[in-house]
């Protein structure tokens, strides 16, 4: 739970808890503070936003101008919930992440299962966790198996022989993930936790059946693109992959030999996914409102425009098209691999900033054959209009994901009479009474 100063907005429902989360993008960093009322109703006290800096392909590359950028962002959130927050919880999209399931079997003997069995379960879990030198992001227990049998909420209270438990672990290097967390404590703030990115973006964007199912999440940044296959309620499958929505802009960019802010105008305001007849026919201006047709700090005329500098919508949409396909061609390679394809195959949810481009969903699904469709928030009450979009799912997520508040088996002791803080940071705090809570009322 993120510390927090002041009474916050007139009105606002009598707050337990808040949480502050801060996503740090290539394209841009965002922040966002929620509140959860004594009645258990979260609600959005504030966000907001500013373009990134210092950050490349979801790595800090400037830690002052990321530090800047980060406490920017958080003050602006903060002077829209009127709060001040001492600690966040962080997305990493970068770092290298690595998702693998840990499978842990104790034996029972046939007798009822008790609580100190699913402790002592989740404690001989600890030491299957190998994370070969890299940092644990996440240890989290998914569900378990009774005599092999999968998919059991509860085993307390049944007999078996034996009770096993399926443990999702989050990997990422070491090196970028303290990048990120001192470029946090740098703008003068807390890391409550690191939260893999998919997952926060999972836990805004994906339907509980959707993760029991079997799902594809494509999280589209402006560098990185995630591609993460959930089944059986967890993520069984990462892939990332170093191209995003920013490529598509340099691709119109260098076409044309126009700035890359003009490029990136005319994707969001005209560009689209999918043609139409009509295109060949729509001339759009390269230059904006209020822009003169000639000067030389906007660089030169497109190629191929004419005198008042406007080019065919058709060739923009045909400089995007070729970008995405190059993309989605990678997203499929991603998909196959993760064995998300064929008569495996299954919904596809797009997500992230890129997933805005209009018609992207249609020529997704055309290019993969599966059903797709966009990804986003869900209605959280004083959430505002512009971040209730794809590009802010993680965001909302990381708040999710802080209410939520997982079991992580690497909090509980050997003993079961302490609990502790790991990582630096990287784990949330337990009480030994929270964990018993969370053991007991798991699922």
């Amino acid at each position: 739970m993120a510390a927090a100063r002041s009474t916050g907005k007139a009105g606002t429902p009598r707050l337990s808890k808040v949480f502050a989360a801060v996503n740090v993008g290539s394209f841009r960093v965002s922040a966002m503070i929620m509140g959860e009322t004594e009645n258990g109703d979260l609600i959005v006290l504030g966000s907001g936003h500013r373009a990134s800096a210092g950050v490349k392909r979801g790595y800090i590359v400037d830690m002052q101008g990321a530090t800047y950028a980060i406490r920017d962002a958080v003050e602006r959130a903060e002077k829209a919930a009127q709060v001040e927050v001492q600690s966040v919880w962080i997305a990493c999209a970068g770092a290298g992440l690595q998702s693998h399931v840990v499978k842990v079997e104790i034996d029972i003997g046939g007798r009822r299962i008790e609580d100190e069995d699913v402790e002592q379960l989740l404690v001989e879990a600890q030491g299957m966790i190998q994370p070969d030198g890299r940092t644990v992001l996440h240890a989290q227990p998914a569900h378990y198996t009774l005599d092999g049998a999968h998919g059991i909420a509860n085993p307390r209270g049944l007999h078996a022989e034996q009770l096993g438990v399926d443990i999702h672990v989050m990997l990422a290097d070491g090196a970028p993930v303290r990048n990120l967390m001192e470029a946090v404590q740098n703008a003068h703030l807390d890391v409550e936790g690191v939260v893999a990115a998919p997952l926060a973006s999972g836990y805004a964007c994906l339907l509980p059946e959707e993760r029991e199912l079997g799902v594809a999440l494509i999280e589209i940044g402006s560098d990185v693109t995630n591609v993460s296959v959930f089944a059986a309620g967890m993520l069984l499958g990462l892939r990332a992959i170093p191209t995003g929505s920013g490529d598509v802009t340099d691709a119109i960019a260098s076409v044309l030999g126009i700035r890359r802010f003009q490029a990136e105008r005319l994707k969001c305001v005209s560009g689209s996914a999918i043609s139409s007849p009509a295109d060949h026919r729509e001339l759009i201006p390269v230059h904006g409102p209020g822009e003169p047709i000639e000067s030389t700090a906007l660089g030169p005329t497109a190629r191929g425009a004419d005198e008042n500098n406007r080019i065919a919508r058709a060739k923009l949409i045909s400089i995007i098209t070729h970008a995405q396909a190059e993309l989605t061609g990678e997203i499929a390679k991603a998909l196959k691999e993760m064995g998300f394809s064929g008569a495996n195959a299954g919904q596809v949810v797009l997500t992230g900033g890129g997933a805005e481009l209009a018609g992207l969903d249609e020529f997704t699904q055309s290019a993969l054959g599966c059903p797709v469709r966009v990804g986003r928030a869900p209605a959280l009450t004083g959430l505002p209009e512009a971040h209730a979009t794809p590009g802010f799912s993680a965001l909302a997520g990381l708040c999710l994901y802080a209410a939520d508040d997982p079991i992580d088996i690497r909090s509980i002791s050997n003993n079961y009479t302490r609990a502790t803080r790991l990582g630096g940071g990287l784990g949330p705090a337990f009480s030994l009474r929270r964990l018993v809570r969370a053991a007991k009322e798991y699922f």
